[in-house]
């Protein structure tokens, strides 16, 4: 799957550059679909933003099978087979790693962009606008979160996982649970991020829902479990509870896809049982 390009020379990983960076253009029903998996947290983002701003007559969606293999992710039913013939055929000479989300433009057939960060934020500013994700008011607050969610956390526990070199990996986990302990504090008082939902909710709770299925065993964050966090697994509950976080949250894709497609962590591929979690309030 080309993740070695992405480990450093002293063991770290280091997530390759979203190659299609353009930003989206207004919608047009019909003209473009988003490609996505449950199993991804970058991609579940723009399922919880579709859902929420009520955009499913302006965005398609595909998803894709959960166990990718050597060619990258298979589209189940699809045209083509596989999600790198859509970017061989946005550009022939790519040689990267073939991620979700990505939207293709069904009209000019090309990626128009990969850029998972971007891609709620143009949704929400350009597409829809109730609940207001990223009001105006707090874009500066929010930016900053985002970016401590990011480096703390999000991108943390991949950093962690894919980690080759044990003082690389001991780094990135400090990061996670310093970002925890924080998160925590914030949220003891506080029922969102913000005085609302906003974009930073929806970023930090992709990474929630996985952690004590995935993150906790497989990518080595064992310090305290979600579960330990009162604070936090509160909130994490009360947003399972909102219909868009729920729906599009599927334990099963999520677990088979991590421990049956990393072998170079997981080499039996055995998919564990458990944990048992009771996600409803």
């Amino acid at each position: 799957m080309k993740l070695s390009r992405e480990i450093s020379d002293d063991g770290r990983f280091v997530r390759q550059p979203n190659r299609f960076t353009e930003r989206l253009g207004p919608p047009e029903p019909g003209r473009y679909r988003v490609y996505a998996s449950y199993a991804c947290p970058w991609a579940q983002r723009v399922l919880i933003v579709r859902k929420l701003l009520g955009l499913e007559d302006l965005l398609d969606v595909t998803i894709v099978d959960p166990i990718r293999d050597e060619k990258g992710w298979r589209i189940p039913d699809g045209d083509p087979e596989y999600l790198s013939e859509l970017y061989h055929a946005t550009d022939p000479g790519y040689t990267g790693r073939y991620t979700v989300p990505c939207v293709w433009d069904t009209k000019d057939k090309r990626i128009v962009t990969n850029d998972f960060p971007q891609i709620t934020l143009d949704l929400e500013m350009s597409w829809g606008t109730f609940p207001n994700l990223y009001p105006e008011r707090l874009r500066p607050d929010i930016d900053i979160m985002n970016d401590r969610l990011y480096h703390g956390l999000n991108n943390a526990v991949y950093e962690a996982g894919f980690a080759r070199d044990q003082q690389a990996y001991e780094e990135a986990v400090a990061r996670v649970f310093t970002t925890l302990d924080f998160l925590e504090v914030r949220l003891a008082e506080s029922d969102y991020l913000f005085d609302t939902l906003t974009e930073s909710d929806v970023r930090l709770y992709t990474t929630l829902a996985r952690f004590d299925s995935v993150y906790y065993a497989h990518f080595k964050c064992a310090v305290r479990r979600l579960t330990d966090y009162p604070a936090l697994w509160a909130y994490a509950r009360r947003l399972y509870a909102i219909p868009a976080f729920h729906e599009t949250t599927d334990f099963d894709h999520i677990k088979r896809h991590y421990y049956m497609t990393q072998p170079n962590i997981n080499p039996t591929r055995i998919v564990p049982v458990g944990p048992e979690l009771d996600w409803s309030l």
